[in-house]
């Protein structure tokens, strides 16, 4: 390809945009917004940086809240607010010490309980329809996954296909692949 070649394909629609081109809401034009029908459950997530890591992405993905739960740090961690950026002040999150009634009081209120986790009867971002919202995903620790106890009290388990030699991805890499997989096939990202 010669240079003239590379120029004739060159169009200023890739410029990157400047920060003060970025269209966001304020944190208070994002209060008034709807957020989507997803609550998300991070159990018992060790790492800081991983739950900042998914509190930025729930922001990004304007879920209605975020439950921390066991030995997930919690804002204020040093680690988490320098993940997240910020996102703290702008998606709404709890502590809940025990996930056992946070997950009934969910079910009570209609929400579709969603661990990611690989099972013997996986579902699928394809096979999720609109009819499974509002959604709580189900996010767990770093090696041992979302508990067989937690997995119990689910409707069902999404997996990630994968096509490597590993067995998983890392959860916040999990998490922002199945929100916004999730956002998609329940037609509610706009």
């Amino acid at each position: 390809m010669t240079q003239d070649d590379h120029s004739a394909h060159s169009t200023p629609s890739l410029r990157k945009l400047r920060l003060d081109e970025i269209k966001r809401p304020n944190e208070e034009q994002l209060r008034a917004l709807p957020r989507h029908p997803i609550v998300v459950v991070v159990d018992q997530v060790r790492s800081a940086h991983n739950v900042g890591s998914i509190l930025r992405t729930a922001d990004a993905a304007r879920v209605e809240h975020v439950y921390l739960t066991g030995i997930s740090p919690t804002p204020g961690h040093r680690a988490v607010t320098k993940a997240s950026l910020g996102a703290e002040d702008s998606v709404p999150w709890s502590y809940e010490a025990d996930l056992v009634p946070l997950l009934a009081s969910l079910r009570a209120r209609g929400y579709f309980l969603l661990a990611l986790e690989q099972t013997v009867s996986p579902t699928f971002l394809s096979e999720l329809s609109p009819t499974h919202g509002p959604v709580a995903l189900i996010v767990g620790n770093e090696v041992e996954g979302v508990q067989q106890a937690v997995l119990d009290r689910c409707d069902a388990a999404l997996e990630l296909r994968q096509f490597g030699a590993k067995h998983s991805l890392n959860v916040s890499v999990a998490f922002g692949v199945a929100i916004y997989g999730l956002l998609s096939q329940l037609g509610v990202a706009t």
